[in-house]
């Protein structure tokens, strides 16, 4: 007959709501309110996993997200399965399905335990020594092998069919965790009428008055305060509660990243739901109520089934009513043991004794303890216990004078262990707040804050009920203070409470055990033991981060809460240092396992990469477009006809715009309007070239370089008044270029008036290039003449174009006539239409990305990024003339100046023709001077635009190379796989040299 672990009644659980589930594919019941965890221990379930290393039997430890064993995949489908769980956090419902890992071929009977009898020969660091030999096995055997065993749960094969959001929020106090400092920091921030968030990681808020017993605040049982407290914050208007809300990250000037779970505790949510929300609150002020983890004993066998924390075991019995053991034995090092045990003792389970680390326990708990008639037994250590899948007894040795005594055994089929409390400094340390050793209570606590944040109650070592409600209160009305809000009431709180004291131990108990054949855990999750870390210390490891990393523990999901004090502990005594010489190791957000859903939010499948396409793309889609992706545009590639390939397609739109007129979407160029008195002055500092003399109506192509010298980015600037100006940009350099422009504006020139506002997506870019570009857009221009005398090139003039407003230039990328149309978005496709009927009797051709490519190379204009590779200089790629000589200052003008900038050695810009015309080259191919030179053959360059010229009849390439400029007309050398390939060095430019078409 199955023993019940269940009480008949008490607890926090709804037990007219049970609920069914299934562990390993085993059927229990529990009832809403239940965990995974306490739903397990109530069916007499402790064997929960096993361990990462040595496969050891696993069982459940703590009640909360310190949990380092009891990790689950938990799943109603495989789309839906989620590895590596707390069963402490999982909250149950009907329906769940969970399963224990890291086993095979089953949890009762893992294969992998083979691990723990070869224990000697795998200590901390083994594969470092071990797997250097043979030479070259690491790659080819022993790492493919480690990684297949490696890893706890399995990932899930489905796609995640969830949905996950993203809110931004902003409040005057966040409030992070709910226990009597949280609440009471609240309940100040809301009195001043100040936007307060509260977040607790739990289901329920309330901290650890969900589980408090005997204790009364302001003449109210501390349930029932709490209870009345919530419903005012719920009330007053200004609080956001938020339960099952993790504040997972701490970043600069107070954003908190919060993960809040909407629907995992329900069997079947609605589908109108997310999962989860992501939340990135800004907030003016911070306080941290993280309250503090117990800290496990470190003891020989402490990692069998059936041991746990012991005010876990509390929780359990009084919030969950489930008894988690019937015999206990409490292995403590101050009062948190005995009220655990006290409380215990009333739920029905036997205390077997408590062994107390100290030699003269004292206070009241020990005194009711003694009281009750429980086995109190002082200068008492656990030594050993025993049991295969759970725990069956405990040994009890007395210790005198640094020596242990003969082991007494004492059955049990529970041991709690209590070695005191550690503050929860996880999100200050985030926060880059500096810690402070408190030699008092052995503890690291908050000390000097960076962010306007505050600490309260027990995260920063004030534990008693009454003095962390007062902490919180006073915490919280500072916070509101700071914050600007209104003033808050005084305000008292009578407790009548039995507090625990600050007693603790941290470091691994005495023991009377053959230390080589012993095993005393202290990171449960990494398999650590006391005898890693001192091997550690003896292979010459002094700082604890090292020693993190060579043993692992503090690492994985656990980030020290369980692990972290008492490996400080022993690397102390070890090492004969304080511990704060030791060091503390960093604590690295999240605070606990978040999923990937929650940081993608919509980002997934299509909207991963977002499409953005222009207001022509569905007209070049209707007339047989191929798209190609250029940043995150789609683009017309080439407009094939029937028959045609690319390269046919291609050779026609070239020929085209060289004879006729040819028509291209231009409106992925990124577009900055630039507006204000200083304008020009700001224009002058940003680019290389002069603006300050620019005339209204006039266009001039701009380069800009990184403040390391380099060309970032290139484009045509229309000054449209005194004050204004169009700014053009690269299709992939927008948003780098406008947040380069803030960048400076904010932090090195704010003192000049100018606005920037990114236009991109305002204008859609129409260009028409071709000896026959003006016949076909002068009919359409209402308002603007563009006659050859009355519209230069590198003109620009505002007026109508089929009744639409535009912005025209007279500018040019092909090195033929051309002109750029700007209008309104909306308006774009109509006015793409008209201009295309309006060619008609010119042969007007819509050419793509490729054919503007091979036009533009024939002319020998470059494209940031393609010829340039974040080290050219403008003088490079043929850009000098930019460079304003006599200009004082501009972004990267102190780099050029450098000897470096100007060797004749540099890598510049040229052209390539291949002795066979009919080669093309493959662009990245690069050059040399004597292919059969010994290896390595000294590289000279590299090929950056190749293509084949319709109207040259021709291959034709641009490159850089070394001393490009002084080698014209020498032939170099091209090593292809199959051949090598003979080029001559040429002048850039391949058509149209003195360009004379470009005014048609």
């Amino acid at each position: 007959m199955t023993t019940s672990y269940r009480l008949p009644a008490g607890g926090r659980i709804d037990r007219q709501r049970p609920a069914s589930f299934t562990f390993d594919g085993k059927s229990y019941r529990g009832y809403a309110g239940d965990t995974l965890a306490s739903a397990l221990i109530a069916n007499g379930v402790h064997l929960v996993g096993r361990s990462f290393k040595y496969h050891r039997p696993r069982g459940i430890i703590s009640a909360g997200s310190d949990e380092p064993n009891a990790l689950v995949g938990v799943g109603r489908d495989e789309a839906h399965y989620t590895p590596n769980l707390r069963a402490t956090q999982v909250e149950l419902y009907d329906g769940l399905k969970a399963e224990s890992q890291n086993r095979w071929p089953s949890l009762g009977f893992d294969a992998g335990a083979v691990n723990d009898l070869a224990a000697p020969f795998l200590p901390s660091g083994f594969y470092y020594k071990t797997f250097m030999w043979p030479a070259g096995a690491w790659k080819k055997f022993y790492e493919p092998k480690i990684r297949a065993m490696a890893g706890l749960g399995r990932a899930p094969t489905e796609w995640d069919p969830d949905r996950y959001t993203q809110h931004y929020a902003h409040c005057d106090v966040l409030v992070v965790g709910s226990g009597p400092a949280g609440i009471a920091a609240a309940l100040a921030a809301s009195a001043s009428g100040a936007r307060v968030i509260l977040v607790d990681e739990q289901a329920e808020l309330g901290g650890s008055l969900l589980a408090a017993t005997g204790a009364t605040i302001e003449g109210q049982p501390a349930g029932d305060w709490l209870t009345a407290s919530l419903a005012a914050l719920q009330a007053s208007g200004n609080v956001t509660l938020m339960p099952r809300t993790t504040a997972f990250g701490y970043f600069p000037h107070n954003f908190i990243a919060l993960a809040e779970r909407v629907t995992d505790h329900i069997g079947m949510p609605d589908p109108n739901l997310p999962r989860e929300r992501l939340w990135q609150v800004r907030a003016k002020e911070v306080v941290l109520a993280t309250g503090a983890l117990e800290r496990p004993l470190v003891f020989p066998d402490n990692d069998r089934p059936g041991v746990m924390l012991a005010d876990s075991a509390r929780t359990y019995l009084t919030r969950y009513a489930v008894q988690p053991g019937k015999r206990a034995v409490i292995f403590t090092a101050g009062d948190t043991g005995y009220r655990a045990a006290l409380d215990l003792a009333a739920g029905g389970v036997e205390i077997a004794a408590i062994a107390d680390l100290r030699a003269a326990p004292s206070g009241e708990f020990a005194a009711r303890a003694l009281a009750a008639g429980i086995d109190v037994r002082p200068a008492t250590v656990v030594v050993g216990t025993s049991g295969r899948l759970r725990v069956s007894s405990a040994k009890l040795a007395k210790v005198s004078g640094g020596r242990v005594g003969p082991a007494e055994t004492v059955p049990c089929d529970l041991v709690l262990m209590s070695g005191g409390l550690t503050p929860s400094v996880h999100l200050f340390s985030q926060s880059r707040g500096k810690l402070a050793w408190d030699a008092g209570l052995e503890v690291y606590v908050p000390g000097t804050s960076v962010e306007r944040e505050r600490s309260a109650g027990a995260c920063r070592g004030v534990y008693a009920l009454k003095a962390a409600l007062e902490d919180g209160y006073a915490k919280g009305e500072a916070a509101a203070h700071s914050a600007g809000a209104g003033p808050v009431p005084a305000r008292g709180f009578a407790v009548e409470a039995l507090d625990v004291g600050t007693d603790g131990f941290i470091g691994a108990t005495p023991h009377n055990r053959n230390p080589a054949f012993t095993k005393a855990f202290v990171d449960w999750q990494n398999d650590v033991t006391s005898k890693d870390l001192k091997l550690a210390t003896r292979e010459g490891f002094k700082s604890i981060e090292h020693i993190k990393r060579y043993t692992t523990t503090g690492m994985a999901t656990d980030q020290g809460k369980t692990s972290n004090m008492n490996a400080l502990g022993i690397v102390s005594e070890a090492l004969g240092d304080a511990v704060p010489k030791i060091g503390l190791t960093t604590f690295r957000p999240p605070f606990t396992p978040t999923t990937f859903g929650i940081f993608a939010g919509v980002a997934r499948g299509d909207l991963f990469d977002p499409v953005r396409t222009t207001p022509i793309h569905n007209w070049a889609a209707e007339h047989g477009a191929a798209f190609e992706d250029v940043s995150l545009w789609k683009r017309a590639h080439y407009f094939p006809k029937a028959g045609e390939d690319m390269h046919a397609a291609v050779a026609r739109e070239c020929k085209a715009v060289r004879d006729s007129v040819g028509i291209f979407d231009a409106s992925t160029l990124g577009k900055i309007e630039i507006v204000g008195p200083d304008a020009a002055e700001f224009m002058n500092r940003m680019y290389t070239n002069a603006w300050l003399k620019l005339e209204p109506g006039r266009l001039r192509y701009g380069v800009m370089l990184r403040e390391d010298g380099f060309v970032t980015d290139d484009g045509v600037v229309g000054r449209m008044a005194p004050d204004r100006f169009h700014v053009t940009t690269t299709t992939g350099g927008a948003p780098r270029v406008l947040h380069m422009m803030e960048d400076y504006l904010q932090t090195e020139w704010p003192d000049l008036d100018v606005w920037l506002t990114s236009t991109t997506e305002q204008w859609a870019v129409i260009a028409v290039q071709g000896p026959k570009a003006r016949d076909v857009l002068q009919p359409l221009l209402d308002d603007i003449d563009i006659s050859k005398g009355a519209f230069p090139h590198m003109s620009v003039k505002e007026g109508h174009i089929a009744g639409v407003p535009t912005r025209l230039f007279s500018v040019s990328f092909t090195g033929e006539l051309g002109f750029e149309v700007n209008v309104p978005a909306e308006y774009g496709r109509a006015v793409w239409e008209a201009i295309v009927a309006a060619g008609q009797p010119y042969g007007i051709t819509p050419y793509g990305t490729e054919t503007m490519h091979v036009l533009r190379a024939e002319k020998g204009y470059i494209i940031v990024g393609q010829e340039t590779d974040g080290t050219a200089t403008p003088d490079d790629v043929g850009l000098g003339w930019a460079v304003g000589k006599a200009k004082k200052d501009f972004v990267g003008k102190r780099s050029l100046a450098r000897a470096s900038m100007s060797d004749p050695n540099r890598k510049q810009l040229v052209g390539l023709l291949t002795t066979d015309p009919n080669i093309v080259l493959e662009e990245g191919a690069q050059i040399v001077a004597d292919p059969k030179a010994p290896v390595p053959v000294p590289m000279l360059g590299h090929v950056t635009s190749s293509y084949r010229s319709a109207v040259l009849g021709r291959s034709i390439a641009l490159a850089v190379i070394k001393g490009g400029r002084g080698r014209i007309g020498e032939k170099l050398s091209v090593p292809m796989p199959h051949r090598v390939i003979e080029v001559e060095v040429v002048e850039p430019v391949f058509y149209d040299p003195k360009g004379e078409r470009l005014n048609g």
